[in-house]
């Protein structure tokens, strides 16, 4: 079962999110928060696979929130959930250590996916914000470039072989393909290069290989 948090400040939509979470068997809500501070501290208490968190709270930046989530309850994976598609919000999201940005408007469907996704590991990106995303990294600072390359010198030769692959949104097991590698080897790979890249989650790994043009 995975277990969630919602926190919004609206109490209508935390109510509709945790209706549809609830009605696919595999997902519980296990609690609702109404701002920021309380996201926080029932992360704490619960442990959830997955906190939803919209951008916008009464006591601050959710952005700000998705940080110390990732700080301090490192088991638990943010998910931003909010009406803004900026692709700025986006990339300030997966650099405080989000691991899906996904849209009020999302279909049920996908965002009960998306979630599922999440607390899999695998991160996720609303479709609609994916293209805006990518296009920025594209038309890069070339000294962002410059620092995310020097980062990724540290990785050994076989580590960005697999970091190409997880960029393109591939899971372990069709890593493990491309790569030819059994997938205990990809996950091997995957957790030296986030402790050597100082990474919450895969999605910020495939966020420094895109900044370096590695993908």
């Amino acid at each position: 079962m995975i277990s969630v948090v919602v926190a919004d400040d609206e109490q209508l939509i935390r109510a509709g999110v945790r209706g549809l979470l609830e009605t696919a068997g595999d997902i519980k809500v296990v609690a609702e928060a109404g701002s920021g501070s309380e996201a926080l501290r029932l992360a704490h208490r619960h442990q959830p696979d997955v906190l939803l968190l919209d951008i916008h709270m009464p006591d601050g930046d959710g952005l700000a929130t998705a940080e110390l989530v990732g700080r301090h309850v490192p088991a638990t994976a943010v998910a931003m959930l909010t009406a803004f598609s900026d692709d700025r919000y986006v990339l300030r999201a997966l650099h405080a250590g989000a691991a899906g940005f996904l849209l009020k408007d999302t279909e049920p469907r996908v965002l009960l996916d998306a979630v599922r996704a999440i607390a899999a590991g695998k991160g996720y990106l609303s479709p609609q914000v994916t293209c805006a995303v990518l296009a920025r990294l594209r038309d890069r600072d070339p000294r962002r470039a410059e620092r995310a390359q020097a980062r990724l010198a540290s990785l050994t030769g076989r580590e960005r072989e697999v970091l190409r692959p997880l960029a393109q949104g591939q899971s372990n097991a069709e890593i493990a393909r491309t790569c030819r590698m059994s997938e205990g080897s990809v996950k091997a790979h995957i957790s030296r290069m986030l402790v050597k890249l100082e990474c919450a989650n895969r999605v910020q790994l495939a966020l420094i290989a895109y900044e370096a043009a590695e993908s």
